[in-house]
Formats: C-alpha cells, structure tokens, sequence
C-alpha cells in the first residue's frame, strides 16, 4: 500500500491505506515529497491490539463488533464507515484486545450523493413525490450494495 508523505508507520499497528485495512509488517517513515510503500495484512484472521478507544475499552468484550476511528486511528465500538470486526478476547488493564479482522474491512465509495428524506414521519400515500424519493434512494443502496458483493441479488 502506498505511504503518504509525512507519515510514520510502525510495524504491527493498524493503518487504513488506499482504502485497505490492516496491520502494517514493516516500519516506514516518509517525509515532505515523499511517498513509500508499505505491506500491510488484510486477511482475515485473528489479531492482537492496542490500538483501543480508551472510554470504550471496559465494554470491549467478546461477541462485540468494532469499526475503524480512521481520523484517531483506533479500534472503537462506536459504528464508523469502517467495520473493523468482532472482539475474541476482551480487553484487559492495558487495553489490549484480540479480533477477528473482518473480510471486507473498508469503506464504500459512492460515486453520487443519495439526499435523505428529511420529514420520514410525514410520508403519505398520496405524497407520491416523496415516496418516490423514498423507493429510489433505497434501491441505489440496494444495487451499490450488491455491486459491491455486500448483498446478493436474488
């Protein structure tokens, strides 16, 4: 994956790069002007962390999924548009979790914009512009969904 400029990346922690995520295998540091190339690990397996929210750490417990804070760089269990995976081991006093990596821990890209409804609660069936709207939005999500192999078509 490709290191921006100005950046440092030490071995065995979790970067988000070129829109993958995963553990890095080597250190690299780039400076002004400077791109680089790093292996990172994205296959699907069992890791170990440190990189934890600190406020969330006493509810990382087994079972729990975890996203990706890619502006803080640390696993969360708020929802982000990165789903990192599911917590095997709970954190303990060092804020060290074990996970399973997700298969397809990255964000999606939408290439147009899809605008809310903002006033949901009063939709009508004879407010057909508004379920209109509605069916179209949905259907976009639907179909970028299962271009992206996230859903299946039946």
């Amino acid at each position: 994956m490709t290191v921006p400029e100005n950046t440092m990346i030490v071995a065995g922690k979790f970067y988000l790069l070129d829109g993958f995520l995963g553990c890095a295998m080597q250190s690299v540091t780039t400076g002004a002007d400077e791109t680089a190339e790093v292996v990172l690990s994205i296959e699907p397996a069992e890791y170990e962390t440190d990189q934890t929210k600190t406020n969330d750490r006493a509810s990382m417990t087994v079972g729990e999924d975890i996203y990706w804070d890619k502006n803080n760089k640390y696993f969360t269990l708020s929802a982000t548009g990165i789903y990192a995976g599911k917590i095997t081991s709970a954190a303990d006093s060092n804020g060290v979790i074990w996970f399973k990596l997700a298969e397809r821990p990255f964000p999606l890209r939408v290439s147009e914009n899809v605008t809310k409804i903002a006033d949901v609660e009063s939709l009508s069936v004879s407010d057909a512009n508004g379920l209109k709207a509605v069916a179209t939005a949905l259907n976009s999500v639907i179909d970028k969904l299962i271009a992206a192999g996230l859903m299946a078509e039946e």
